[in-house]
């Protein structure tokens, strides 16, 4: 079979597998009646009760803290177990925030790249082991020969070899992605593809480029299609346009002269969709937490939901949550982190960009999930998960 038709078939039975994204100019409407959880395991085994401890906590923080706005969810596979919000979406303004208010989720944006990653494996557009370069003619990736191996595995996992944070400055700096590609190959190499964990935004963002070069879609519209909508996540997105348009938006802030301040919103970090370009809701964020959880089968099947919760890679010092007390190992696996915390599997992310802060986590043996989020960059998002956890282990009787 020749270069051009395998690429044909593989976008053939890609489009046949997900005939949303098949039918050029088609609307789709999010369903007006969410799907309801298919659960194939057992009850939790969290007395949900004993984190009402925890739920007081966080309000009590954020009211010493006076942070503008904060919304929190804890769910199990089955239902939404807890689901509260605090405060306002502008300081000076009226206007609370509620649960169906918009927030950015920054890097746990990454957690949806990695699960499109897995989606396109899963129907055979692509490997996980598959060289890049090859699929992306034209792209040049560090500064060594080895850097060619690189894959998409080792995009997603963080393992690509390249030095860390590359050109994260030129985000910040607010210049956009497609200024930025064209210079990877200046990225020193600093060890051979999955020797090493260096944590990327820019260089995590090929991830888009794959899905528009070999299915010719833009990638927040596969996402819109392939995981927003059939989760039921209604008011997520993935555009500054989007985030501007939505009335129930909530505000970025900084915290300057004592007190929090509306900031401003940083364009770049769109640009850099896989890495950062979520825009979600509460109610939003409570689903992806309820999927990962096995909760929707028919949208993300066990298999894939293994594939992208699995280990790739020890991140043993260098991130605020390896200073958590009760992490004995850290792994980056595809777009989440992984834990073993005080004898137990934890699979978590949490972000950051301008004014927002976000934290989400998962204990997949309780069947349990927590999110926050936040419309300010505040230090009490680095507490918030410890703290859930112990809280949650604190209340089971573990072998």
């Amino acid at each position: 079979m020749s270069r051009i038709c395998s690429y044909c078939y593989f976008v053939a039975a890609f489009l046949l597998a997900f005939p949303s994204v098949a039918q050029e100019g088609a609307v789709n409407t999010p369903p007006e009646v969410w799907p309801s959880p298919d659960v194939r395991g057992t009850p939790s085994k969290v007395d949900y009760q004993a984190l009402e401890s925890f739920v007081d906590w966080l309000a009590d923080e954020a009211s010493e803290a006076d942070l503008p706005g904060v919304a929190m969810s804890i769910v199990s596979s089955q239902s939404v177990e807890h689901l509260e919000t605090w405060g306002r979406r502008r300081e000076g303004e009226s206007g609370d925030i509620d649960v169906d208010t918009v927030f950015r989720i920054a890097s746990v944006s990454k957690t949806f790249a990695g699960t499109v990653a897995a989606l396109m494996v899963q129907h055979g557009i692509v490997e996980w082991d598959e060289p890049l370069l090859p699929l992306l003619p034209g792209l040049r990736l560090g500064t060594e020969a080895v850097s060619e191996g690189v894959t998409l595995r080792h995009v997603a996992s963080h393992s690509t070899g390249l030095m860390p944070h590359a050109y994260s400055n030129l985000l910040d700096a607010g210049i956009l992605y497609p200024d930025i590609r064209n210079r990877l190959h200046e990225v020193p190499t600093v060890c051979a593809p999955g020797d090493c964990y260096g944590y990327q935004n820019v260089v995590f963002s090929l991830i888009a480029d794959v899905v528009e070069t070999h299915l010719q879609t833009r990638y927040s519209d596969f996402v819109r299609e392939n995981i927003f909508l059939p989760l039921g996540m209604r008011t997520a997105s993935m555009s500054i346009e989007a985030y501007e348009a939505q009335e129930n938006a909530s505000s970025p802030h900084r915290y300057a002269r004592g007190s929090w301040h509306p900031s401003t919103i940083n364009e770049a970090y769109f640009s850099v969709g896989p890495a950062s370009g979520v825009n979600a809701s509460i109610r939003d964020m409570s689903r992806w937490a309820q999927a990962n959880l096995g909760a929707f089968p028919d949208v993300l099947q066990p298999a894939l939901l293994a594939s992208v919760h699995k280990p790739v890679v020890a991140t043993p010092y260098g991130g605020y949550f390896n200073r958590w007390p009760g992490v004995e190992r850290a792994w980056y696996a595809a777009g989440w982190r992984v834990y073993d915390y005080n004898g137990i599997r934890v699979v978590h992310h949490g972000g950051g960009v301008r004014g927002f802060r976000t934290e989400m986590v998962l204990v997949p043996a309780l069947d349990i999930a927590m999110v926050v989020l936040f419309n300010a960059q505040t230090p009490l998002a680095n507490d918030v998960v410890p703290k859930f956890l112990d809280t949650v282990l604190n209340q089971l009787e573990l072998p």
